[in-house]
């Protein structure tokens, strides 16, 4: 999409999900984008951290999400919370069926003023040691968030009810998924964010933040659907290994791994090889399905029977 569009396609690693991030993960990363035939382009005014000139790496510098952190703390939208996953469990009414964390009642927001954050000073909870970090959350005002989805089209989402007050730093002194990124697309002038309906809901609470922080234009957004599992969850060891680096190392051609996602993307009438510049020619997102995309037995036997 990016390249037929004009776009730069920017690379970023995420890695502040620390207690599960494997070492040498990102070259591995790298690795395997190289070998599939996929490239990027240089990010602007990012120094080499590791991953290469131009790409930014989340970990080796957290001074942005900071800044950032304390202006929220600061203006009254983002307040500390002392409160374990339990308590927060234990207080929420039945959790919604499917949803992937618990919703923090506004009933455990206390009162916020706005206040100086000194992450090496963090304010004390009731039943809290003294130093102990806290997470600390979003002041999420009622009312319905409303964007338009390039593929599964408009949104309506009520972040107040369906998630609350979402969390932005967390208990490891580190920004969450959903500050970082939102910082990061800011400084690195990202427009349009491509990725798996999985995220779909974060958009709101990212729009949310770029609102309170001032940080304009927003972006366009493409989610698309994910790989699952034949019962349906997201593609993972539980259905076996099927990494694309199992593959490259049985020995499977990089064009094959291309021409699945062709074929799933409606680009091959059938499984075939395929280049990553030929899938490039031929992608319409008209021809994606609409529903999620299984892997299947037959899409396993068939990767495997393509060994150069």
């Amino acid at each position: 999409m990016a390249r037929r569009a004009g776009w730069r396609v920017i690379l970023r690693i995420e890695d502040l999900d620390t207690p599960r991030i494997k070492p040498g993960a990102a070259a591995a990363l790298l690795d395997t984008l190289r070998w599939l035939g996929l490239d990027w382009d240089p990010g602007p005014d990012v120094p080499d951290q590791g991953a290469g000139p131009g790409v930014l790496v989340q970990s080796a510098d957290l001074a942005a999400y900071a800044h950032e952190m304390r202006r929220l703390a600061s203006l009254g939208m983002a307040y500390p919370c002392h409160l374990s996953r339990t308590q927060v469990e234990a207080a929420a009414s039945a959790p919604q069926q499917g949803a992937h964390e618990t919703p923090y009642p506004a009933s455990l927001r206390p009162p916020i003023v706005g206040q100086s954050l000194d992450f090496d000073h963090p304010p004390p909870g009731p039943d809290t040691a003294p130093g102990q970090t806290p997470n600390w959350r979003f002041c999420t005002a009622p009312g319905i968030v409303e964007f338009v989805d390039h593929f599964a089209g408009p949104q309506r989402i009520d972040v107040a009810a369906n998630i609350g007050d979402f969390v932005l730093w967390t208990r490891r002194n580190q920004p969450s998924y959903q500050l970082a990124v939102v910082v990061d697309d800011h400084r690195q002038g990202v427009t349009q964010i491509v990725r798996g309906d999985d995220l779909l809901d974060s958009a709101a609470r990212q729009l949310l933040l770029r609102r309170a922080l001032d940080l304009t234009p927003e972006p366009t957004f493409t989610h698309l659907p994910l790989v699952l599992g034949a019962d349906g969850r997201r593609l993972a060891k539980r259905h076996g290994d099927t990494r694309i680096d199992t593959y490259r190392a049985a020995g499977v051609a990089p064009e094959a791994v291309v021409g699945l996602v062709a074929f799933w993307c409606g680009v091959l009438a059938r499984r075939a090889r395929l280049s990553a510049a030929e899938f490039m020619a031929g992608l319409d997102l008209s021809t994606i399905p609409r529903t999620p995309i299984t892997f299947t037995a037959e899409d396993d036997q068939w990767l495997r029977s393509q060994s150069r």
